[in-house]
């Protein structure tokens, strides 16, 4: 296995004393990792944060070719380190590399160089409620060239951020828009890979959504423009007449780890649960005929998110019933308690470090 290199930073930053926003403060050290045609992945480091330099013709530059992931670790309050599913997020990052072409990166050095980083950065965990430490593994093609073609130069990169809730309304329930003009993703396409440009291609959308106040957009097909896929950070999941249905993965949504948990968490309680296409007009006449009776959003980042209001064709669909009793605040307090190591890791998908 490739020998792990790490190089202490000289000159530590100061660590906040409070985390309330997500994405904006970053440690001290990163993962670092080279890949050239001739010696494969190599020079494997841990070395301090820092700008990255790249060629100005770099591939990634030019041609989007780059995939990462999203995990994070959590802080018992005895202090201890835990990592949510992170083997099932690094084999994600391979599935992602073979969708463009990127050589794809041996999972258990992945582990080894994330649990020697995290050694390192545990001062950097936070441990006041709801906050976690961000992990964003990626790889870029850093070759200089213009063509297109799959490079034969990339780079690997983890980097770790302190972070509070994704969305400011914490779980407290979020509004989203069904998407009617843009297309995101369809099938053959890079929709079920965490690809740079499939995020790209919901910007637009999501930020006409914020305008009107919306925190997100719903995702319909690109064919058919009626069926349900995905919010723009989330997999979706419609509670109607006491069974849980969740779009199937059809190559154009993303096979989210926390959707894979809840599925299976919904299984093992003996809560029907469908992975089947389910379509907008389906969900409306739920909501109309009071069948519909939650509406939550699945991702790394937010957990579980309550939906309490979607809005489609000028129609709006309200829900303002979560409470203990819910679905989404159960699944929420069973997940981040197997997270936060406050609940018995039935499914095996906690590791300590």
């Amino acid at each position: 296995m490739e020998k792990l290199i790490i190089n202490k930073t000289t000159s530590p930053k100061e660590k906040p004393a409070c985390i309330s926003s997500f994405g904006t403060i970053f440690t001290d050290h990163m993962v670092v990792m080279e890949y050239t045609k001739d010696k494969g992945w190599h020079n494997l480091r841990i070395e301090p944060y820092g700008p990255v330099a790249l060629d100005p013709s770099a591939c990634v530059l030019h041609y989007g070719q780059g995939v990462f992931e999203g995990l994070k670790a959590y802080k018992t309050k005895e202090g201890k380190v835990q990592l949510f599913r992170a083997r099932d997020n690094f084999e994600r990052l391979n599935r992602s590399c073979r969708k463009v072409c990127i050589p794809e990166v041996d999972v258990d050095l992945l582990m080894l160089a994330l649990s020697e980083l995290l050694k390192l950065e545990y001062d950097w965990i936070p441990n006041q409620e709801g906050t976690s430490l961000y992990i964003r593994p990626f790889i870029i093609a850093s070759e200089a060239f213009l063509g297109v073609r799959p490079a034969i130069q990339y780079k690997l990169f983890i980097i770790l951020s302190p972070v509070g809730a994704y969305y400011p309304e914490g779980l407290k329930p979020v509004k989203i828009l069904v998407e009617e003009k843009y297309v995101r993703a369809v099938r053959g396409g890079l929709g079920e890979a965490k690809t740079m440009a499939n995020y790209a291609a919901s910007l637009l959308a999501a930020e006409e959504a914020k305008q009107k106040g919306f925190s997100q957009v719903l995702w319909l097909d690109g064919v058919e423009r009626k069926y349900v896929e995905e919010v723009g950070t989330m997999n979706i999941f419609f509670k109607i007449n006491g069974t849980v249905i969740t779009p199937a993965l059809n190559g154009s949504i993303l096979p989210g780890i926390t959707r894979d948990s809840v599925i299976k968490v919904l299984k093992k309680w003996g809560i029907p649960v469908e992975e089947r296409r389910i379509s907008i007009d389906e969900v409306v006449s739920a909501s109309q005929d009071g069948s519909l009776e939650e509406i939550f959003g699945t991702g790394t980042a937010a957990v579980i998110s309550p939906v309490g209001k979607m809005s489609y064709n000028n129609e709006e669909i309200l829900l303002d019933n979560y409470d203990s009793n819910s679905l989404a605040i159960k699944l929420y307090n069973y997940i981040t308690g197997l997270q936060y190591g406050t609940e018995s890791d039935e499914f095996n998908w906690v590791k300590n470090i």
